[in-house]
């Protein structure tokens, strides 16, 4: 059986089913106090404090979620305050609705994403996002990858960043956070740090252990 985090650590998890997870496995494990997870399996997503869902492939990974359960224990561990941080492919299964797709989603937020709003791979493009409530005034260099856009927000999910056209690349909504683009694929740890004190403010285990 898994045992979640030392006494100083929190268990940050990154669904490892498919897609490009080793990059955030890097990234987290340049901030302090965190304790890095590819998680595969229920047990595995059980144990974390907090999850990223990171690119890929959305349709497929959300078929490997549900094959292997992982997504009864998700959101299981959502009810009980986990917090996740979904990037390009887990910013569309963390929507409520899809545009013109019926696809497997999680549907955590209250948006309706896009996909493949800018094109194909070779479309793919770099550029710096303002993003006020995680980075302050320095911009932030985000890589765009067959990168889905947010096409509508209701309720309590808030516009964290826009393109210069004014398409919305980054929302939040409670503990959940979601992203078009690719932190991971960066130097700059500034999101992923952000999303650690997050999963501190938000998750009882993680409080514990500080």
């Amino acid at each position: 059986m898994l045992m979640s985090n030392s006494l100083h650590n929190v268990v940050i998890g990154v669904l490892g089913l498919q897609g490009d997870f080793e990059k955030h496995v890097e990234m987290l494990r340049r901030i302090d106090g965190v304790a890095p997870l590819i998680a595969r399996t229920p047990e595995e997503v059980r144990v974390c404090d907090g999850l990223i869902i990171p690119g890929g492939e959305s349709t497929t990974v959300g078929k490997l979620m549900v094959r292997y359960g992982v997504d009864e224990a998700i959101k299981s561990r959502v009810r009980e305050g986990m917090p996740i941080f979904g990037t390009c492919t887990g910013m569309i299964l963390l929507a409520r609705e899809i545009e013109g797709s019926e696809q497997y989603r999680l549907g955590l937020m209250d948006i309706t994403v896009r996909r493949n709003a800018f094109g194909r791979q070779i479309d793919s493009f770099e550029t710096d996002l303002q993003i006020p409530a995680i980075c302050d005034s320095r911009p932030l260099r985000a890589v765009f990858i067959r990168a889905p856009i947010v096409s509508e927000v209701r309720g309590s999910a808030e516009v964290l960043s826009r393109l210069a056209d004014g398409r919305i690349v980054m929302v939040r909504q409670g503990p959940h956070l979601a992203a078009a683009f690719h932190p991971e694929l960066t130097d700059d740890t500034r999101i992923h740090e952000y999303f650690v004190n997050v999963v501190r403010r938000f998750t009882p285990t993680a409080l514990n252990t500080k």
